[in-house]
């Protein structure tokens, strides 16, 4: 028999009773602190136990904040669900600026971080109204993105912070800097192996499949390395430090010292540059991703386009080879392997890639396949889907008008579909954070399927191994930044990032 809880301003016989969830609340009530818990555990529940204490202060504005328009309206419909409060508001950058200023007196405000920043920087809504700011996807507070301007707001304020993510970086930097910026006291941490938290986990099979490249995208992978290797020898020749790696990052990495003392190679570095964003395209993605990514670098023009796209053999032979492909309408193996896999699992699906190119072409050929499917990328752009639209495809996949929802990195964070039975990456991502926010859009009330497509031979093998690292390596930062934390206490101790050298 289910046990409800019952708590004032949290409805009656709405919110099940498990005690991890109230467990890690508590901690979160009396000092800044970050929830790092598996994906379906219920986050927001424990954000709703939060809440609920809060209110029964007399004052004090309540922000929660959450990356994507899709998961703040999510976040919005369950407190209006399950509080029995009533002043709760979405903000975001859709609503004017006079209809915000109205907006942010409300008790409990669920926004974007974007509009909570801008109004802050300008004087809209002041920082000491809130006594409770809530960062779901916490992990995104590094660098220069939204949640970090806005926690420099809270610096030295007696406001409570909490975060909340499935997982912190598995770099101790970016953790450390998480910590900092939040000025974060402790982490409070479950996983799949936690004795409360092992009744309410549901597994998720993980299966690796191996494709290998059609003979066509083979010949034009050949012709793009051999435009490679003629660019990292002319750079090497300019005495540029390559260290014989052979890697995006590395030529990356070469740009300000190019910019700045090497002049004659930034013809070779940009071009290298573009070769190896077309490689990966097309070894990950398919002839026709590849095709749209070249039509934009050529149109961007820049250092070394017309050389590359005009005179270069070996690039001209690869563009020419992958026109003559895609008239024959080859595309990539991962693609009848996909339906495939489609049609050997019943049920709704989610199918992950890192390009909008992809998304589209995959959409077109699951629809000539007679699959069923849908669309979900960020706004940015003229082909971009606005927040209002972005909201109705999920809501449209939830009620099943369609199969398959094929989407970007918008759709990896928090989206809460419970009856999707299969994740599949059509592309591999080297990161910890993406990979687990991926795997965790399955396997929420039953049993689920993660299949993930790696092409032999390509960046998806070599994307595969940084990944395994990865998520290694993240899995023990929760206990890490706890120790850290501790030491921190101690007023003798070194603090922050200095703690770690």
């Amino acid at each position: 028999m289910i046990e409800y809880i019952e708590k004032k301003y949290i409805q009656k016989n709405s919110v099940e009773k498990r005690d991890y969830q109230i467990n890690l609340a508590n901690q979160a009530i009396h000092e800044n602190c970050i929830v790092v818990l598996p994906t379906g555990l219920g986050k927001t529940t424990i954000a709703l136990h939060v809440i609920s204490e809060f209110l029964l202060k007399e004052s004090g504005v309540i922000l929660f904040l959450a990356p994507t328009r899709v998961l703040v309206n999510q976040h919005f419909d369950f407190l209006k669900k399950n509080l029995t409060f009533d002043d709760i508001v979405l903000i975001t950058g859709e609503d004017s600026v006079e209809k915000r200023k109205d907006l942010w007196s409300s008790r409990i405000i669920c926004a974007t971080p974007e509009v909570a920043r801008n109004d802050m920087n300008h004087n809209v809504v002041k920082s000491q109204q809130f006594h409770l700011v809530i960062f779901d996807e916490v992990h995104r507070t590094t660098g220069d993105y939204a949640y970090s301007s806005i926690a420099e707001h809270f610096e030295n304020s007696s406001t409570r912070l909490l975060g909340m993510t499935a997982t912190l970086p598995s770099e101790q930097e970016k953790a450390t800097e998480i910590l900092t910026r939040l000025q974060i006291s402790t982490v409070a941490e479950r996983n799949e192996d936690s004795p409360d938290v092992k009744p309410y986990i549901q597994e998720t099979n993980t299966e690796w499949i191996n494709v290998e490249l059609p003979p066509e995208l083979k010949s034009i992978q050949k012709l793009l390395k051999s435009a490679l290797d003629e660019r990292y020898d002319l750079l090497q020749k300019n005495g540029l430090p390559l260290n014989n790696q052979q890697s995006l990052s590395s030529l990356l990495r070469l740009r300000p010292f190019v910019l700045s003392k090497s002049r004659k190679s930034a013809k070779p570095l940009f071009s290298g540059i573009r070769i190896h964003y077309a490689l990966n395209i097309l070894e990950a993605h398919g002839i026709t991703p590849f095709l749209e990514f070249c039509k934009r670098a050529q149109a961007k023009k820049g250092v070394g386009v017309k050389d590359l796209f005009e005179v270069d053999p070996n690039f001209t032979k690869a563009l020419s080879l992958a026109k003559e492909a895609q008239s024959n309408g080859i595309e990539h193996s991962k693609i009848p392997k996909l339906k495939e896999i489609l049609n050997s699992v019943p049920g709704k699906a989610l199918i992950f890639t890192s390009y909008r190119d992809s998304v589209n072409m995959i959409h077109s050929q699951l629809n000539e396949m007679g699959i069923s499917a849908g669309i979900l990328i960020g706004k940015a752009g003229d082909t971009g889907l606005k927040q209002k639209k972005q909201i109705e495809v999920v809501q449209k996949f939830r009620d099943g008008e369609f199969q398959v929802l094929v989407a970007t990195r918008v759709g990896e964070e928090g989206l809460d579909i419970a009856e999707v039975n299969q994740v599949i990456f059509y592309d591999n991502v080297p990161s910890s954070i993406r990979f687990i926010q991926r795997r965790g859009r399955t396997g929420r009330k039953d049993t689920g399927k993660l299949v993930v497509l790696i092409a032999k031979d390509t960046i998806d093998e070599t994307y595969y191994w940084i990944g395994k690292r990865k998520i290694t390596a993240a899995k023990s930062m929760g206990s890490k930044m706890t120790k850290v934390l501790e030491k921190n206490k101690d007023p003798s101790v070194k603090t922050g990032l200095d703690a770690f050298i």
